[in-house]
């Protein structure tokens, strides 16, 4: 088993997650990336997506909003907008907001609108995505 190190996943609301992990995997501008024990230090921007957590020899998935992480010599942190387990999405919510923001994507808006609604659509699909994930390892 890899050597577990601390990791710390924070929202603005509250603490995600506190404890040892063997490791961890998150989606960056430049792709997806894996931090095991002895990782070199560095800090990346979090895309939205998906955190995979490695958790005594099990991975686990959530859905993770953008942020970034700090990557230590014994610690990991991870600062986000937002951080759900699969079982703590509103699905119908998420569904709901899909359908408004791909709506809104057609319609004539600003620039500013039109990232909004792009942020938006990709938190829905991320948090869809997770939840059926979960589903289909059942």
């Amino acid at each position: 088993m890899p050597t577990p190190y601390q990791l710390e996943i924070m929202t603005p609301e509250r603490s995600f997650f506190s404890g040892l992990a063997e490791g961890v995997t998150v989606n960056t501008p430049d792709g997806q990336i894996t931090v095991l024990a002895g990782h070199l230090p560095m800090v990346t921007p979090v895309n939205i997506g998906s955190v995979m957590l490695s958790i005594g020899g099990q991975w686990k998935e959530a859905f993770l909003s953008e942020g970034f992480m700090e990557v230590g010599h014994r610690r990991v942190v991870i600062v986000t907008q937002a951080c759900e387990w699969p079982e703590d999405i509103d699905v119908q919510r998420a569904e709901g907001v899909m359908l408004r923001t791909r709506e809104k994507l057609r319609q004539q808006t600003s620039v500013r609108e039109y990232r909004t609604n792009k942020i938006a659509l990709a938190r829905a699909m991320a948090r869809l995505r997770v939840t059926h994930t979960q589903q289909y390892n059942k």
